[in-house]
């Protein structure tokens, strides 16, 4: 039986836009409208809207919510407060991702945001280690997600809203109205700008697009693609399950030490084997390149040095801020060092790159 493709709320508002719609998780989404490298540099300079309704909510609620999700994910979930947003992930038992995911605190109950492309995979790992006490929803189908990034995305928000942006931090949350309708608003999002992510019911997801076009027309806000939403993420480091993380890495060497919490109250899954890992030393690290010349390095290509294969790429592309070829790829733990050179392996012809210190953009605001 052939799976049937789903569409957003705004597949028609996409399509009347002028979108490149493609078969994406399961999904017809927007790649592009006028073209990645345009709507990269419009989002990075004023304000660009994404439809990302392709990503997976599930509601975790019960007595026993916070203990299992403390279980479960590898960041602190007890330290989070009512209204805060945290980034975590999923891990096996062998330290390998499962997801990267927001965990979003409500007073009532915890809501995960996953990748839409792992959406079945991360409910059934949930589903599989579930206790006593703990009611799990996939609420995926309800919702509509639209992300506003960029410089003027307060500023195009903020004339929808009676709540107070500019005392919303990143990675906090709030509960209002967006043009009259209910919505949660979060600071978060996956470009390397101020932005918000404004999650609706499918019902209002229309009307709520609309009324962020016009609220943003001074600032010539334009409609943006799954493309360049990969294109920006890269610019600041940001992982991409599937690329620079799966279930073959740990989140050490992806360099999300930061959010493992091995000393956090009470073990997850994997937090044995990531302890050791860390005590042993690690074997590779991501690492951010610099390339020579305007070659594009791909996922898979493999990275050199002194002749050696040391490593491979998982993300590459040429950057519409920097003008030069940009990747990430896993090297050898002694050569990771910033400066270090490096030949990339593309099609049997070796291009000179040097390690370069992450992110490759930050935001000047």
């Amino acid at each position: 039986m052939k799976n049937i493709v789903k569409k957003t709320a705004l597949y028609d508002i996409h399509k009347k836009a002028g979108a490149k719609l493609v078969e994406f998780a399961g999904y017809y989404m927007p790649i592009q409208y006028k073209g990645i490298n345009d709507e990269h540099k419009r989002v990075r300079s004023s304000v660009g809207i994404f439809d990302v309704s392709h990503m997976g909510e599930f509601e975790i609620s019960g007595a026993k919510a916070e203990e299992f999700l403390q279980y479960m994910t590898i960041n602190d979930v007890k330290n989070l407060a009512v209204n805060q947003v945290q980034y975590s992930a999923l891990c096996y038992e062998d330290g390998g991702i499962v997801d990267d995911l927001l965990v979003y605190r409500f007073q009532d109950k915890i809501i995960l945001i996953v990748n839409a492309s792992n959406l079945e995979k991360d409910f059934l790992w949930l589903k599989d280690h579930l206790i006593d006490g703990v009611e799990l929803k996939n609420r995926s189908d309800e919702f509509s997600l639209l992300a506003v990034q960029g410089r003027k995305a307060e500023a195009t928000l903020q004339k929808l809203t009676d709540s107070n942006l500019s005392q919303l931090e990143t990675y906090w949350l709030t509960e209002g109205k967006v043009a009259g309708i209910p919505a949660m608003i979060a600071r978060t999002g996956y470009t390397g700008e101020d932005g918000f992510e404004v999650m609706i019911e499918n019902k209002h997801a229309k009307q709520t697009w609309q009324a962020i076009m016009e609220a943003g027309k001074e600032f010539e806000i334009e409609p943006i693609g799954l493309g360049a939403r990969d294109t920006l993420r890269l610019e600041v480091k940001y992982c991409l399950y599937g690329n620079d993380i799966d279930k073959t890495t740990n989140p050490l060497e992806a360099g999300l030490g930061w959010i493992t919490k091995l000393n956090k109250d009470g073990d997850f899954i994997g937090s044995d084997v990531l302890r050791k890992v860390k005590e042993e030393g690690l074997s590779r690290r991501l690492i951010c390149f610099e390339l020579a010349g305007k070659a594009i390095p791909r996922h898979g290509y493999k990275i050199m040095a002194e002749g050696e294969e040391i490593g491979y790429v998982t993300s590459g592309m040429y950057s519409p801020i920097l003008n030069k070829p940009i990747g990430l790829g896993y090297v050898l733990i002694n050569k990771t060092k910033i400066g270090t050179q490096l030949t990339i392996d593309i099609r049997d012809r070796k291009f000179p790159a040097t390690i370069v210190k992450p992110p490759f953009y930050k935001r000047n605001y």
